[in-house]
């Protein structure tokens, strides 16, 4: 079953599953947001759930591979300067140095090659811009056995459970560490600031 299928078949219950749950992080990432009007990508925006936290000075465009994502993501973008873009985070329909900042939340641990997505998120930032991420990592050198055991199958339906970011970002070294800190469960979760350079 490919992402895009598992997705659709998932997106009634996404809400259900992450709303709550991720609410305190999602509000933490996007407060490192600019403050003057700017250019921003939602990369991989699901059902939406970064939008009622978002200031309404900027104009944001929505990634999502999933049509059924991408309805409800519309749903909730009353207000704001908002545009849904369906397609492959793994290859951006964007020009270089595109946005000011790129969101990915929840994203990195999906998409089946992270490394490409982090490209396509440095080629698509404009100098000086941010890359924004909040998601579930093992540190570098954690064993963490049955993660690793019940990845390839949850995989199949919906996300990686072993993706170190170490690894992924030592294959774009425009994108600079800038902030790392725990979120959620006691550090699995993310929240990680990347400046591009």
């Amino acid at each position: 079953m490919g992402l895009q299928h598992s997705y659709a078949l998932i997106a009634p219950f996404y809400d259900a599953a992450l709303a709550a749950a991720t609410r305190g992080a999602r509000r933490q990432s996007l407060g490192a947001l600019p403050q003057p009007p700017s250019d921003v990508l939602l990369l991989g925006i699901g059902t939406g759930l970064d939008l009622p936290h978002l200031p309404r000075q900027h104009r944001y465009t929505g990634l999502d591979l999933t049509p059924a994502m991408l309805a409800r993501a519309c749903r909730r973008s009353d207000g704001l300067d908002f545009a849904p873009v369906r397609g492959d985070a793994r290859h951006l329909p964007f020009a270089d140095a595109a946005f000011d900042t790129v969101v990915l939340h929840l994203i990195l641990a999906v998409v089946p090659e992270p490394r490409l997505c982090l490209q396509e998120t440095a080629r698509v930032l404009r100098p000086g811009g941010t890359a924004l991420i909040f998601d579930k990592f093992l540190q570098p050198g954690q064993r963490a056995p049955l993660r690793r055991l019940l990845s390839p199958l949850v995989s199949r339906l919906a996300t990686h459970l072993d993706v170190v970011f170490e690894t992924v970002h030592e294959s774009e070294p425009a994108l600079q560490l800038e902030s790392d800190r725990p979120a959620l469960a006691a550090g699995w979760f993310r929240l990680i600031r990347l400046r591009r350079r």
